[in-house]
């Protein structure tokens, strides 16, 4: 399918601004918005799965580039929760005004849902969610999956360059996580207490995932107490939930998210 020309939003101060790449297509409500992960863009499978869907069944559907990321601007050693969530919020605001939405959050954007939620909550515009669906999420992932694990090597590099590489399973360039992203993350955690997030979620996740363990997801649930919670475990699922039977199962779930 050929892909509608993106849009445009500036986000950040002028000292800081970000040119944000955003496709939306209007429609009826509830409408989907597309989080993605890290490194990931708008013109993934999964993204492009989902506008697909909203445009046969006469839904609205809102997918944007973090800033380093696809046709975003934006530098993306810069690049942490709290900037990847402003402008995510920002997007929302400018696209998703009416109406209500189901976030559909992806790895990290499954975090960036979750603290969207919290944002939303302080404006008072909780209404405005209806649902949160939430595809191998990793919330918190520096600071549970990613520094238990770090290295002496990897710390010394932190210190020293501000950032240390490690070896990607789906790019020829390693991925690259910096000392900013990690102290950001430790300060944006949301597994510290209950979320309360208002609304039905839903959680899709692999038993095979070799990123973001399942049993992360399940640690997640015990976070979310009192909401209306489902999961869906897929036995030989991978990280990227990325095949046919996986995305015909994330469009059965939309289906009833949205009904």
């Amino acid at each position: 399918m050929t892909q509608p020309n993106a849009k445009y939003l500036e986000v950040g101060t002028p000292a800081d601004e970000r040119r944000i790449a955003v496709r939306h297509l209007p429609g009826n409500e509830p409408g989907l918005v597309w989080l993605g992960g890290y490194r990931s863009d708008m013109l993934g499978t999964k993204a492009v799965a989902l506008e697909t869907w909203a445009k046969e069944t006469g839904h609205a559907c809102c997918r944007h580039d973090y800033s380093g990321h696809g046709e975003s601007g934006g530098d993306f050693m810069k690049g942490t929760i709290s900037r990847w969530l402003e402008e995510s919020i920002a997007v929302f605001d400018a696209f998703c005004a009416q109406g209500r939405h189901v976030l559909v959050g992806s790895s990290m954007g499954g975090w960036v849902a979750l603290r969207m939620v919290q944002e939303l909550a302080k404006r008072g515009e909780s209404n405005r969610i209806k649902a949160l669906l939430l595809l191998a999420p990793a919330p918190d992932f520096t600071y549970e999956l990613m520094e238990p694990g770090l290295s002496d090597a990897h710390r010394e590099q932190l210190e020293k360059r501000g950032y240390m590489e490690e070896h990607s399973e789906y790019s020829d360039d390693p991925n690259i996580f910096t000392k900013a992203l990690l102290d950001d993350g430790e300060a944006s955690r949301v597994m510290t207490g209950p979320i309360e997030t208002g609304c039905p979620v839903h959680i899709l996740q692999g038993m095979k995932d070799p990123d973001v363990p399942y049993e992360h997801a399940m640690k997640l649930v015990e976070f979310l107490p009192q909401e209306e919670v489902s999961m869906t475990l897929i036995k030989d699922g991978d990280h990227r939930l990325s095949r046919d039977q996986d995305i015909a199962l994330l469009l059965r779930t939309v289906q009833t998210l949205v009904a």
